[in-house]
């Protein structure tokens, strides 16, 4: 590798870009072509990974936050020899099925740590992967221990949640956490003056990071750069000075070098200035031998890492597979939450909602270690710290509660990093308000099958007094909207039980449950050896005879569906109660299941104390909604649904105009 110059290797990197962009006439060449140097530094000399092996659990991360650069990392991966990012990969680039799609993605490329792309979520979610490594590292020993470096862009330092997470960080000392800034001051509309003048480097040091400038094309000052954020005991940002589009002639240092394809001229011009005489993704044979033997570097740590974690006892090793390596659930939450429903029933909880996900969480940490807790600021409302439970601090990573501050999205940003690292189920708490400024972080995390649990407290107007403001009415409708983002609004302590134990067992997606801040009577009232939420939907109590009418509903509104029941057959009306904890759930099952639960009753009425958005599926546009049409109002929950309309009353006045119809 000696005998390959830094820069001949950097300009294998540029090189593939470019050919890649041009080719898909599509893409981003500046970044790579500007952050070449500083990625062949990184990788050559210091990242600890094995090309033979890309999953192995002490690697150090690499972060592409600045995810419209793809082409640097799949140009990484493929140079480096991962079996994955072959040739005809780079060639494919952007296209339909290909392993290189125009973000980085962790579905579609395993090798890819996390799906980047929409500005500074990978800065965020890099807080959760580096948080991952202490938290294990204070449980497992030396068997873990590796850095999370993160190549970022101005962009990524723009957007709010950058100072989510670099406030975190900073606070929690996450002193492997590296971030090399590809510092090239331009942006889409032109140099970066139009619209920041923000010293970086000061605003990370006010954050509590190590922070400071080198030249982003002097390798010799790259790696010292990297050797001294190594010794610091706290996080720290490298800005590298670079020029976008590195190279090219007439566009490096412009806008023009961002976001589109250098054409045929400029390619060839850039290549001529970069010494580099091959055609289209043709890279030499010594460059590329140097690249794989870069690949290969690891391959002893590995080997050292493997004899050490073979000397663990075996419970800990065991435990170590079963969480980061196979990443399985413990078998034993079934039963527990099988033992919970029982005890529940015997003795019926008239408690909110989020209280009764206390108690399941109670019940679940001592068997299932790898639950991590946190809430944004909100414990005591969300009632996400169980007894048993220590605090993560700075000096302590023993703990598995995580204080967040008011950090909505950093926090569900850095539950994805968490989770993807391996080792943890994460779960942090918000009222379902402010799903609105996690969104983003959960939106990645629907996207990339990320298996977190968000625990959304006061999920309706049955919150009461603090009004409008904090009382969610269209949230569910857009929660339920989005694709592989489980929503549970179970009705009482069971049912909270049942959808806990969903949560934790997918782990293919995110999960949101939405719990009530007001008390809920226990609908509940038998056992149940299987979890009747499983399918979103069941019939908790039949019509006596044949059924006229099916009243749906979620949530605190189980109740007054229980109510109407009561009330439609005093008045000679047989209607029965299909509680709907998952309404996305429901609505996913197979045909023959999906009907079998709405049943055939000719009027069905559907009663939920939020937007309409979404049940048309179940009820058909001319059943029967009691919910809310606007915002809500500044009150006690009980004037409040009487004011609204959300009653007994109004749900059995649904159904009997409809029969009558």
């Amino acid at each position: 590798m000696a005998q390959v110059d830094h820069s001949r290797m950097a300009n294998a990197i540029r090189a593939l870009a470019m050919d890649a962009v041009e080719k898909a006439k599509s893409g981003h060449p500046g970044l790579p072509m500007g952050a070449a140097d500083v990625a062949t530094v990184l990788w050559s000399q210091f990242l600890k990974f094995d090309a033979a092996d890309p999953h192995w659990p002490d690697r150090d991360r690499f972060i592409l936050s600045a995810g419209h650069g793809s082409m640097l990392l799949y140009a990484l991966l493929y140079l480096t020899g991962n079996e994955e990012l072959t040739l005809d990969q780079i060639k494919n680039f952007r296209q339909l099925d290909s392993k290189t799609p125009g973000h980085p993605e962790n579905c579609i490329t395993s090798s890819v740590e996390t799906t980047t792309g929409p500005l500074g979520q990978g800065i965020a979610s890099s807080v959760g992967t580096a948080l991952a490594e202490r938290l294990l590292q204070a449980e497992f020993g030396d068997i873990v221990d590796h850095y999370t470096y993160v190549l970022c862009s101005d962009g990524d330092l723009m957007e709010g949640v950058s100072h989510e997470a670099i406030a975190l960080a900073g606070h929690l000392k996450l002193s492997k956490l590296i971030f090399l800034y590809d510092d090239n001051g331009i942006s889409i509309d032109g140099p970066l003056s139009l619209t920041d003048n923000v010293d970086q480097v000061a605003r990370f040091q006010a954050h509590g990071w190590n922070s400071f400038r080198i030249d982003g094309h002097d390798h010799k000052a790259i790696a010292d750069a990297i050797r001294k954020a190594q010794a610091s005991d706290r996080p720290t940002m490298i800005a590298c000075k670079t020029t976008i589009g590195f190279g090219a002639p007439h566009k490096a240092g412009t806008s023009k070098a961002h976001g589109e394809p250098l054409g045929a001229e400029e390619l060839a011009g850039a290549k001529k200035a970069l010494g580099w005489d091959y055609g289209p993704f043709e890279i030499p044979d010594d460059v590329l031998g140097a690249w794989r033997n870069v690949g290969k570097q690891g391959a002893s740590a590995r080997a050292d890492w493997l004899a050490r974690f073979d000397a663990l006892p075996a419970d800990k090793r065991e435990d170590f597979k079963r969480r980061v390596i196979d990443r399985k659930r413990p078998a034993a939450i079934a039963d527990t939450i099988r033992t919970l429903k029982d005890k529940l029933v015997a003795e019926p909880q008239t408690i909110a909602t989020r209280k009764a996900s206390e108690l399941a969480l109670e019940a679940l940490t001592p068997v299932v270690p790898e639950l991590l807790l946190g809430s944004a600021d909100l414990t005591p409302s969300n009632n996400t710290r169980v007894k048993q439970a220590k605090d993560v601090t700075p000096d302590d990573f023993s703990g598995r509660y995580i204080h967040y501050g008011i950090r909505e999205m950093g926090m569900a940003a850095a539950m994805n990093g968490l989770a993807l690292h391996g080792g943890f189920a994460p779960a942090g708490g918000t009222f379902l308000c402010f799903t609105d400024y996690a969104r983003p972080s959960m939106r990645v995390a629907a996207l990339s099958h990320v298996p977190v649990v968000y625990i959304m407290t006061h999920d309706s107007i049955g919150l009461g007094e603090d009004g409008p403001t904090h009382q969610p009415v269209e949230h569910l409708a857009a929660l339920r909207a989005m694709p592989n983002m489980r929503v549970f609004r179970p009705a009482d302590a069971v049912e909270t039980a049942e959808c806990w134990q969903l949560a934790l067992e997918n782990t293919k997606g995110p999960t949101v449950l939405a719990l009530s801040r007001q008390n809920l009577a226990q609908v509940r009232t038998a056992t149940s050896e299987a979890n009747l939420c499983a399918t979103g939907g069941y019939e908790l109590i039949p019509a006596p005879g044949t059924a006229q009418v099916s009243i749906f509903a979620t949530g605190s509104e189980v109740e007054i569906a229980v109510a109407a029941q009561k009330l439609l057959e005093v008045q000679g009306v047989a209607a029965r109660v299909v509680s709907v904890p998952s309404l996305d759930l429901l609505l996913a099952q197979d045909d023959a299941t999906r009907a079998a639960i709405i049943g055939d009753a000719p009027v069905k009425v559907a009663v939920e104390a939020a937007v309409r958005f979404g049940w048309d599926a179940v009820i058909g546009p001319d059943g029967g909604f009691v919910g809310m049409t606007g915002f809500g109002a500044s009150a006690p929950a009980k004037d409040l649904y009487k004011h609204f309309g959300i009653t007994a009353e109004a749900v059995a006045d649904a159904a009997k105009r409809r029969l009558a119809a």
